[in-house]
C-alpha cells in the first residue's frame, strides 16, 4: 500500500515589508515557514542584497535572509501589511495572484469590503495587530514594544496564516467577527492617533494639552463604536488611552511628520462616516479632522 502523500507546505507572502510586515516575515522565516516579502523593485533589491536587520527586545537581534519578490506568488497565503492609502495599488496584483487567503492588517474598516469585492472566492480575514515598531533605515527594523499581538475573527482561528504566526512566536487571539475585530482596534487607534497627530507629541502630552477635547473625542468615538456593534464604555476607553506609556506615538503622527500621504481618512474618516450613517453628532471629531486635513 503506497504511503500517503504529504501535504505541500503553504507559501506565505507578506505584502508591505515595512516595520510590521518585515518583522512578521522575518519571524515566519526564522520559524521555518516558506515565506517571501513582496515589495517594489528597488525595495526588493535592497532586501535581497542586505536582508532585513531586526532589533527586538522580545525576539532578539538577527539579519533575516527572507526572499524578496515584486509580485505575489500565485495561490499564496497573503499577509497584507501596507498602509491603507496603498490599497488601490495593491488590489490588482492580489486579484491576479488568486491568493488562497488574505489576512489584512490595515488600519480602519473600509478596506475589508473593498478587498472582498475584488477577490471573489478568496477568504479575506479582517485582523488587527497591536505593536510598536519602526523602520529606521530601508532594511533596518526596530521592534520597540515588548509585545506583538494579532487578533483574528473566531472563524479564522485555525487558518494557515494564524497558525503560522502563532508558531513563529506572535501572540494570536481569535475573538468575534471581522467587523468586531476591526472596530475594537479602531475605537482605540482613532483616539490615540488623532490626539498625538494633533499635538505632534507623545500621548501623555497630547492628553494634557486639551483635556476637554480629549474627553469629548473619547465620548464620540465610544458612541460610534457602540452603534457599529462593539459596545464601548467611554470610561473604559478613557482609562485605556490614559494607561498608555506617555511617550508613545502613533503611525499616523509619523505619516504627518514625513510629509507624505497619511491614513487620516482610513482612521478618523472611517469613524466620521460611520457617525453620519448612524446620525451621531461628533463636533470634536469633526473639528480635529478639519484641523489635521488643513496641514
Amino acid at each position: 500500500m503506497p504511503a500517503p502523500e504529504s501535504q505541500p507546505q503553504p507559501v506565505f507572502a507578506v505584502v508591505g515589508p515595512g516595520a510590521v510586515g518585515g518583522l512578521l516575515a522575518a519571524l515566519l522565516r526564522r520559524a521555518g515557514a516558506d515565506v517571501v516579502v513582496v515589495a517594489r523593485e528597488a525595495s526588493a533589491r535592497r532586501i535581497a542584497e542586505r536582508g532585513l536587520t531586526i532589533t527586538s527586545g522580545r525576539y532578539g537581534e538577527w539579519i533575516s535572509d527572507v526572499p524578496a519578490v515584486t509580485e505575489v506568488p500565485a495561490g499564496a497565503h497573503v499577509i497584507l501589511a501596507v498602509k491603507a492609502y496603498a490599497l488601490g495599488e495593491v488590489i490588482p496584483q492580489l486579484a491576479a495572484a488568486h491568493p488562497a487567503e488574505v489576512l489584512t492588517l490595515l488600519n480602519g474598516v473600509d478596506h475589508l469590503p473593498a478587498l472582498a469585492g475584488a477577490l471573489p472566492g478568496t477568504d479575506v480575514i479582517g485582523a488587527a495587530i497591536t505593536i510598536e515598531a519602526a523602520r529606521t533605515e530601508p532594511t533596518v527594523l526596530e521592534h520597540r514594544s515588548s509585545f506583538a499581538r494579532v487578533t483574528v475573527p473566531e472563524r479564522a482561528a485555525g487558518s494557515p496564516i494564524a497558525t503560522a504566526l502563532a508558531d513563529a512566536g506572535v501572540a494570536v487571539t481569535a475573538a468575534g467577527t471581522d467587523a468586531e475585530v476591526l472596530w475594537t482596534k479602531l475605537r482605540f487607534l482613532a483616539t490615540f492617533a488623532l490626539l498625538t497627530s494633533r499635538t505632534e507629541t507623545g500621548i501623555g502630552e497630547a492628553l494634557a494639552a486639551d483635556p476637554g477635547l480629549a474627553d469629548a473625542l473619547i465620548e464620540e468615538i465610544a458612541a460610534v463604536a457602540s452603534a457599529e456593534g462593539v459596545p464601548t464604555d467611554a470610561g473604559e476607553l478613557r482609562a485605556s488611552v490614559h494607561g498608555m506609556p506617555a511617550g508613545m506615538r502613533s503611525s499616523l503622527q509619523h505619516d504627518f511628520a514625513a510629509g507624505g500621504p497619511t491614513e487620516l481618512d482610513a482612521i478618523g474618516g472611517a469613524v466620521a462616516r460611520a457617525a453620519r450613517a448612524h446620525g451621531i453628532r461628533t463636533p470634536a471629531l469633526d473639528a480635529t479632522l478639519a484641523e489635521l486635513a488643513a496641514r
